[in-house]
């Protein structure tokens, strides 16, 4: 539900229910869903839809149980990492005090109610880019390097996207949320960018994108929280070419809108022990034989199933 229509989904029940008729009963189960997104990155919407939030949720979910759709589909919204007042060390992560009682608070309270997650869009290549001098490039990618040792809890970090969710477990924590799970609704790297968004190419995106799946396919948690697997949906799976701002925001794809892939990297257990699977083969370089169309992908239950999952929301601008 995008945020535009938060403020009417708070006052009225009815069109929440008219919205879950129109989007999501009249598919479901022949489409497989498994949870609304309400709103997307509300903290930092610029038309203050914050109050609206949990209102919201909450009429969505009733709107669901009234369908007897509300244990089979979830309810959340996503948060970015501009949510917290400090996230490094992760160990130190908090929340913004102007957030803490007016929604994170009753959002957390929902989703334990409701038995659903925190929805988070973390992205490491702003932080890389934004500290290149500081951050090394390898800890960003899920590369070999000799990792960073939290502070705090004396807990070693071997990549920056699980120094990130921990920072959000730490600030669940710290508020006595710590049966709140988190699902990462966004992640991803882009191919290209402009000559300030320094690490924007093919070949990071495509190590970041390939580490991050053989990361979440190996089943493992996070150093906070090493026994919850996490579920992971990747931005994007489309460049989107139309889209305004900075180039980094046409380039997150994993495909061209013409259907072709940017770069290949490996989406199942299959292909990740392979080998021989390629790092990185750029459109230009493949030939017509050896490209794999978005139909091959998504089609795939073994690829779209389970722990590692492809999300290409209509999302606000990432932060």
């Amino acid at each position: 539900m995008p945020n535009e229509l938060l403020s009417n989904a708070a006052a009225d029940q009815s069109f929440t229910d008219a919205w879950v008729q129109a989007n999501i009963s009249s598919y479901h189960p022949a489409t497989q869903i498994e949870a609304i997104a309400v709103g997307n990155e509300v903290f930092v919407d610029p038309n203050n839809t914050t109050k609206f939030l949990v209102p919201a949720m909450k009429n969505v979910h009733a709107s669901l149980v009234k369908h007897n759709l509300d244990t089979a589909i979830k309810i959340s919204s996503p948060v970015a990492l501009s949510a917290l007042s400090t996230s490094y060390p992760a160990s130190s992560g908090a929340f913004k005090t102007e957030l803490v009682e007016p929604v994170i608070k009753p959002m957390l309270d929902f989703l334990r109610q409701t038995g659903s997650y925190l929805m988070v869009n973390a992205y490491p290549f702003f932080a890389y880019t934004a500290t290149s001098d500081k951050i090394s490039l390898d800890y960003a990618l899920f590369k070999n390097n000799p990792g960073v040792v939290d502070s705090g809890n004396g807990l070693r970090y071997t990549n920056l996207f699980d120094a990130q969710i921990d920072a959000v477990f730490a600030a669940m924590s710290a508020l006595q949320y710590d049966d709140v799970k988190i699902a990462v609704s966004e992640t991803g790297w882009p191919s290209a960018g402009d000559s300030n968004e320094i690490g924007a190419s093919p070949a990071n995106a495509a190590s970041y994108n390939g580490n991050l799946v053989r990361r979440v396919l190996n089943g493992s948690g996070t150093p906070l929280r090493p026994s919850d697997s996490l579920d992971v949906f990747l931005f994007a799976l489309f460049n989107e070419n139309q889209k305004s701002g900075p180039t980094s925001e046409r380039n997150y794809g994993l495909f061209y809108p013409t259907e072709q892939k940017v770069y290949d990297i490996p989406l199942t257990a299959a292909e990740v022990n392979d080998s021989s699977a390629p790092a990185v083969r750029r459109r230009e370089e493949s030939g017509s034989g050896e490209r794999r169309r978005v139909d091959d992908v998504v089609s795939r239950p073994d690829v779209v199933r389970g722990e590692w999952c492809f999300f290409r929301g209509e999302a606000a601008g990432r932060s």
